[in-house]
């Protein structure tokens, strides 16, 4: 056992009634064992308990539990068993008077006892530490590791018990999962004092538990900032994918007072991709994760501000200050705003998908449902990279990956290398012209209705985990009024808001926009949101550093 700081040693919990013997059991065992242990004491069984439901919260261990036989409304024996429903590791010593040896005897098998005490220990260097020495080398060369990590408590099926574990995940946020039905996730169902019925139930490092808990509750209790620390800056960034990503870091190693706004997490779409092969500088390939995470760290180094689970709902322009609103009525303002949103997945079409999504359908690659494809057959709906990305991933662990595909072939939408690695793999296999028709199951997805689109045949098919990848469309409701878009939602910038080179509409510049300016100064877009972008990792990561050379032009004019 290591001895880090204080609120990560394992504990030795002490419990008597009598106060006397509770300080003095307490005092001994600090005068040994304090330097690498955590020593709790109680005066009674419920006191006893409520701290060790604590420590359980917390993820601490507790090491040894030492009770007293003979305590009012709950003795020691009673007191042990309800223990070892939260702490099943610890190791167990009943402190007894002579008396009460046969009861001490009996308990070692009610409780699996380790050991019994007989009162008074003097001297504990010869009846007291002996036995705690052994106790604790056993304890020690078991695996009962601490668990300092947000915990997570849910169900398999359950749609926001998934969005949980995608949020923290994609935030880089250690955590552990517990089904609701195994004994660990009772445990910590039972110490938060919950009977499962609401999940997921989350624990925070410090013990603090939220059921079904929104992202922002969700960010806040694990110490993701959400809200701004300044009133103003000189650059409102809002999307935080590879666009978003690379204008913060050119935007704040360049001395603007920089701000980087997220809904969800860091790295967009690209974020969540399993391989991304092509991009510059990597020939052995990097995740999107890997990537999303450098670029992040590499802005929070250079000074940019990072704000996640914040649901921009309009943007505002009075004079030369651009205002941000957010869905809970805050707001911040700037000089210049540059516009990273990207796009979301397209939903698929189909009667009762949406009773399945989060619970065996999932849009994108789902990072947290990777482990649970081990030796299955899994479907990907899908011909892009994005799909072929994920094909490839899964089918590492899965029995089988199949990629349903609407058009005859791949060629006309996925990169050449990836079809090769595709073809290379035997376990996926690519249905052509196919598509699904209907979904079946009960609480999660069971199977699959496809339809051959040539012969209109239909084929039903076992699945109880699919992901779409079908497409994605801008989502910029919210820049309705302000902000010109194309007739796909996409925002228009530069040369496509000109027509025979006059200026747009209601624009009062003495000059044409910039290249990604849109039809409001000061406004700028890059990445997919952009009309016309080239939809590519590299691509977008350009346009956010050259976004940021066009904001400063701006800024040099106001």
């Amino acid at each position: 056992m290591t001895t880090a700081d204080s609120s990560r040693r394992a504990v030795l919990l002490t419990v008597d009634d009598d106060p006397g013997v509770s300080r003095a059991v307490a005092r001994d065992l600090r005068r040994r064992y304090g330097e690498r242990y955590r020593v709790v004491r109680a005066e009674s069984g419920d006191s006893a308990l409520d701290a060790l439901k604590e420590i359980k919260l917390r993820g601490d261990l507790v090491a040894v539990i030492l009770a007293d036989y003979r305590m009012p409304e709950m003795n020691g024996i009673e007191f042990l068993e309800r223990a070892m429903d939260i702490h099943p590791g610890a190791r167990r010593i009943l402190l007894t008077a002579y008396a009460d040896t046969g009861a001490a005897i009996d308990a070692i098998n009610v409780v699996d006892l380790d050991h019994y005490l007989l009162k008074p220990w003097d001297p504990p260097e010869e009846k007291l530490y002996p036995v705690l020495d052994d106790l604790l080398d056993a304890w020690l060369s078991s695996d009962h590791r601490p668990v300092p990590e947000t915990k997570v408590v849910g169900h398999r099926w359950s749609a926001r018990s998934t969005g949980v574990r995608e949020f923290l995940a994609r935030n880089q946020v250690p955590y552990r999962w517990y089904l609701s039905d195994q004994p660990e996730g009772q445990r910590l169902l039972a110490a938060a004092g919950h009977d499962g019925m609401r999940l997921p139930v989350v624990v925070a490092p410090g013990g603090e538990v939220l059921v079904e808990p929104s992202d922002q509750d969700l960010a806040s209790q694990v110490g993701l900032a959400t809200s701004p620390a300044e009133e103003f800056y000189d650059l409102v960034v809002i999307g935080a994918g590879p666009a978003g990503l690379g204008a913060a870091v050119y935007g704040a190693s360049e001395g603007l007072r920089t701000v980087l706004i997220e809904r969800t997490a860091t790295g967009g779409q690209a974020g969540q991709s399993a391989r991304i092969e092509n991009y510059l500088g990597f020939p052995d390939g990097v995740s999107g994760a890997q990537l999303t995470d450098r670029a992040r760290r590499q802005a929070g180094r250079f000074g940019a501000e990072m704000l996640t689970a914040c649901e921009v709902t309009a943007l505002e322009v009075s004079g030369p200050t651009r205002t941000v609103r957010f869905a809970d009525g805050s707001s911040v303002a700037a000089h210049s705003v540059i516009l990273t949103t990207g796009v979301n997945y397209r939903l698929l079409d189909v009667p009762g998908m949406t009773e399945f999504t989060g619970r065996g359908v999932y849009y994108g690659s789902a990072l947290t449902e990777a482990a649970g494809c081990e030796g299955q057959d899994v479907f990907i709906v899908g011909g892009a990279n994005s799909a072929g990305q994920a094909a490839v991933y899964l089918s590492r662990t899965a029995k089988s990956v199949t990629l349903l595909v609407r058009a005859p072939s791949l060629e006309a939408s996925m990169s050449h290398y990836l079809i090769q690695q595709i073809a290379a793999v035997p376990t996926i296999h690519v249905r052509t012209g196919t598509e699904v028709s209907g979904v079946h199951g009960s609480d999660h997805l069971e199977g699959l209705a496809l339809r051959d689109r040539a012969s209109g045949r239909t084929e039903l098919v076992d699945c109880q985990r699919m992901f779409v990848f079908i497409g994605a469309a801008p989502r910029t409701d919210w820049l309705d009024g302000v902000v010109r878009r194309d007739d796909h939602g996409f925002v228009l910038t530069g040369p496509d808001l000109t027509a025979e080179g006059r200026r747009p509409p209601g624009w009062e510049p003495d000059r044409l926009p910039y290249h990604l300016e849109t039809s409001v100064p000061g406004v700028f877009a890059a990445g997919d949101v952009r009309s016309e972008s080239a939809k590519r990792v590299a691509s977008a990561v350009g346009e956010g550093a050259m976004a940021v050379m066009l904001v400063h032009r701006y800024l040099e004019g106001l």
